[in-house]
């Protein structure tokens, strides 16, 4: 019986993991700095620019169309 691509993708990855002793490690340690790239960083440099300098809705997507259409 043939089984398709995603369930062979799937037990690749999983029987891959199943047998990982240092790359658990290593793996724990890349999601640690990824949380931290897109958590914690977007929290403290990266501050919602249309939510503070614009009121409503309206001015943001007018803000937006502005920025995009106007040549530079």
């Amino acid at each position: 019986m043939k089984r398709n691509i995603f369930s062979r993708v799937f037990g690749f990855y999983y029987e891959g993991f199943k047998g990982m002793t240092i790359g658990r490690t290593l793996w724990i340690i890349i999601l640690i700095k990824l949380f931290v790239m897109f958590a914690i960083l977007k929290l403290f440099f990266f501050p919602d620019f249309l939510k503070t300098n614009f009121e409503n809705d309206e001015q943001r997507s007018n803000y937006v169309i502005e920025q995009l259409t106007q040549p530079k």
